[in-house]
């Protein structure tokens, strides 16, 4: 084997290796995989399937990327996985392959946190910097936005969106989309306010941050028209790429889900 090769690795004919790959005790690489520069599996790690994991990403023990979907209606077609650069792949993480059904790729962003045990569904589409904490729970088909942080044991059920920065609280079940910056709790989540914590972590200026708080009010705790009615009416009062914006577009897009609201008993 060659150097970064530990001689119990099985690295399949055709796989592409980048410049410094490690590949530690056990692991099995397939043929159609390709690792980046610097990319690490630290031991006994099953990379599968037309698999591409990008640079300086590391993968800890027990990790299996890239096989089939678990999805009833596969049928064998060819799907990929594709991971970005620097992320951090902890213990037992599960990620699949797409579907032809769903486009026929899952997507990871860079810089990305997956702590032990959590999964990426089959179709699903993770933009950079997301966080899921162990055991969370992504199933097919979902589509999570940037810097996106997930408690553990977190549940977010087929085809739900989740927009930029938004937070999951630890234990609960998603089956609703939610806006961008939002945060939810519990099981059935429900709307617990901005993620305030992260705005300011990532520097938006203040005087966004109070639009966006009463935008929230506006949109959330009005009783006149509907809440699509009323993102109509924000939008059109703010400038595209603003905070508010961000949200309003994310409620007037198309979607298969309802939206994540707020306990009105809370």
């Amino acid at each position: 084997m060659g150097e970064g090769l530990h001689p119990t690795a099985v690295v399949e004919d055709g796989a592409r290796l980048g410049e410094g790959v490690r590949i530690g005790p056990f692991c099995h690489v397939g043929a159609d995989v390709e690792l980046g520069d610097g990319v690490e599996l630290k031991s006994h790690v099953v990379v599968a399937g037309r698999t591409s994991i990008g640079a300086r990403t590391t993968v800890f023990p027990f990790a299996s990327l890239g096989h089939q979907a678990q999805d009833l209606k596969y049928r064998g077609e060819e799907a990929s996985l594709t991971i970005g650069s620097d992320c951090m792949i902890r213990e037992g993480v599960t990620m699949n392959a797409g579907t032809e059904g769903g486009g026929g790729e899952t997507i990871v962003g860079n810089r990305c946190a997956f702590l032990a045990n959590s999964h990426v569904g089959h179709d699903s589409h993770l933009g950079d910097g997301v966080v899921l904490s162990n055991n969370v729970m992504i199933a097919g088909h979902v589509s999570v936005g940037n810097h996106v942080i997930m408690g553990g044991g977190a549940a977010v059920i087929q085809f739900t969106r989740v927009g930029d920065n938004a937070f999951v609280g630890g234990l609960a079940g998603l089956e609703n989309d939610l806006i961008p910056f939002g945060m939810v709790m519990g099981n059935r989540a429900k709307l617990n306010g901005l993620n305030l914590v992260g705005l300011k972590r990532h520097g938006y200026p203040r005087e966004e941050i109070h639009a966006l708080r009463a935008a929230y009010r506006e949109l959330f705790e009005s009783g006149e028209g509907t809440l699509r009615q009323r993102a109509e009416a924000l939008a059109g009062a703010h400038e595209a790429g603003t905070l508010v914006r961000r949200v309003t577009d994310f409620i007037l897009a198309d979607s298969d889900r309802r939206f994540c609201t707020p306990d009105p008993d809370a």
